[in-house]
């Protein structure tokens, strides 16, 4: 069974696939069942802001994980958003 990082770190790599350059995601931590994510990018921020990390949340889910954002903190670059995983 592949590990909580390697598969926090696969949703990242197949969320850049399809988002970046436009927004792009990097891990910053990942402990006692929080992921923390940097959203960065040109964002189109008329579209839907939000959406960009519910999208992530998806694709965490559609590896085995079950997440839920429990925090987002708006940067000028992007924002930060923390997950819960509450399953795996």
């Amino acid at each position: 069974m592949r590990g909580l990082e390697e598969i926090v770190e696969d949703a990242i790599a197949e969320y850049n696939k399809y988002r970046s350059p436009e927004v792009e995601a990097r891990l910053l931590s990942l402990s006692n069942g929080e992921i923390k994510i940097k959203f960065g990018g040109s964002f189109c921020y008329t579209c839907g802001f939000y959406d960009y990390f519910e999208d992530y949340k998806v694709i965490l889910e559609e590896m085995g994980l079950k997440a839920e954002i429990s925090s987002i903190e708006e940067t000028d670059e992007g924002a930060i958003v923390t997950f819960k995983i509450s399953e795996i």
